[in-house]
């Protein structure tokens, strides 16, 4: 349960109260002022019962219905007979632009209200009413409210999304190049110390590992230097790029596990800065191979179409939960006791805002295996 409470549910949960606060409170004035309603078209049908008789000669009582009958200027009526034949209407326009006849509202305001009766002794008449302009609009304020609040909750959480991404990127480069910093002093250094090991005789395997070592490091140092700008994206051809990280990766993997590169094709030009895309690749792979024990199999398939290129990356570890799936590009989400969680993130970064492309899990299932798709884009 705790997974589904954050602080987006919790903001959430607190416009639904306000909306529902509003619905409640709108709904009980608008009751009150039907009512309100009511009683001023029932004072008006006394009016008219008073007006129409003829052996009336109360000139107050008469006075009080000439007054109601005018003070009324914002209730829609149509008084009609017994065979709805429309004897008057008050405040109804039936010659603006949307013209709407009487009968139109006759018809509407018998489904709205049940009609007011007036009996004058020798018949009956009915008056049909509806609502006022602000009764109408009371009604429909909670949904204008609800419509402000939904747009406001969006623009608040578009606007945190993109502090928090700027965040992010800001933590990202001053990481990146700090690392990138800290590397070239040391590695200036163990350089300088190789000089002096190639004047000795009977160093040559050792300095010739040992540099195959340094330039590794320095391909690391390339790399973060690279996570902090925008790096020159080159057309390569992907196979020999993925032939070099498989090669390289095999010699440092057990010996039970089998890493295996699969295209139909020998070239697959595609433009990409080839020492980010290798970090992505290395990084995939170390993953898989920390989720086998000691054996398995990696197979790496290249699918060339003719918008994009796609790598599919295949382990028969352990798999992924679905719970997490949704978590693994997160910066911190890791399942192994020991790591940052950072790899996957890093990973995303090179692939969506360097490449232009799409990286994601394409399935997973639990005791059989991963498999990571990279979408490429021509």
């Amino acid at each position: 349960m705790r997974q589904y409470l954050n602080w987006k549910t919790y903001l959430a949960l607190v416009a639904v109260l306000i909306v529902g606060a509003s619905l409640y409170y709108t709904n009980r004035l608008a009751a009150e002022l039907a009512i309100e309603e009511k009683k001023k078209v029932e004072e008006l049908g006394e009016a008219l019962k008073v007006l129409s008789n003829p052996s009336n000669t109360n000139e107050l009582e008469t006075q009080v219905a000439v007054n109601t009958l005018e003070q009324n200027k914002t209730i829609p009526v149509v008084i009609a007979d017994v065979k709805d034949n429309i004897i008057d209407k008050r405040n109804i326009d039936t010659s603006g632009t949307l013209k709407i006849p009487a009968r139109e509202h006759l018809l509407k305001y018998k489904k709205l209200h049940a009609p007011i009766v007036v009996d004058y002794g020798t018949g009956r008449n009915y008056i049909y009413y509806g609502e006022s302009y602000l009764l109408t609009q009371l009604r429909y304020f909670p949904y204008v409210q609800l419509a402000i609040i939904v747009v406001f909750l969006v623009v608040v959480l578009l606007a945190l999304n993109a502090a928090h991404r700027n965040l992010q990127n800001q933590v990202w480069v001053g990481l990146s190049k700090e690392t990138a910093h800290q590397l070239g002093t040391p590695l200036s250094s163990i350089e300088a110390w190789l000089e002096l090991l190639r004047d000795h005789e009977g160093n040559t395997e050792a300095v010739t590992e040992m540099q195959k070592d340094l330039d590794r490091l320095k391909l690391v140092a390339d790399r973060f230097g690279k996570v902090g700008s925008s790096p020159q994206l080159e057309e390569e051809n992907l196979v020999t790029r993925l032939h070099s990280i498989v090669e390289y990766m095999q010699k440092r993997s057990p010996q039970k596990v089998h890493i295996k590169l699969h295209c139909a094709e020998k070239e697959v030009p595609v433009h990409i800065s080839g020492p980010l895309l290798d970090w992505v690749m290395e990084n995939l792979i170390r993953n898989a191979l920390d989720a086998m024990s000691g054996s398995g199999h990696i197979d790496i398939t290249v699918t060339n179409n003719q918008q994009q290129v796609w790598i599919d990356v295949q382990d028969s570890g352990k798999g992924i939960p679905s719970h997490q799936l949704k978590d693994v590009f997160k910066p911190g989400f890791t399942t192994k006791k020991r790591g940052w969680g950072l790899g996957l993130s890093l990973a995303r970064r090179i692939i969506v805002n360097y490449h232009n492309g799409s990286i994601f899990v394409k399935t997973s299932e639990v005791g059989k295996g991963t498999t990571f798709r990279i979408v490429l884009r021509r």
